[in-house]
């Protein structure tokens, strides 16, 4: 019995996350990825979050239950920066 709650959990888990990537101009430096990551990970239902400076990209995977493309965008605004939805 246990082993098919297990199952269900983790099926409901892998099928909850999603994942985008967001487009974030203006990105010049370590700090600035830093900042943005940070700014994105405090939001709750987020689970992982990469920056790649040479690219100015962020990927981001998240339970959509709990936050949404808006309020991931907003959080990237709080960093001074432009975010816009690529994938």
């Amino acid at each position: 019995m246990r082993i098919i709650f297990l199952f269900f959990v983790l099926v409901n888990f892998v099928f909850a996350s999603e994942t985008s990537k967001f487009k974030v101009e203006g990105m010049h430096c370590p700090l600035c990825t830093t900042a943005v990551k940070k700014a994105i990970t405090k939001l709750d239902g987020v689970e992982k979050v990469s920056a790649r400076l040479n690219t100015k990209e962020v990927s981001v995977t998240y339970d959509e239950k709990k936050v949404d493309i808006e309020k991931i965008l907003e959080a990237i605004k709080t960093t001074s920066y432009e975010g816009k939805l690529i994938d």
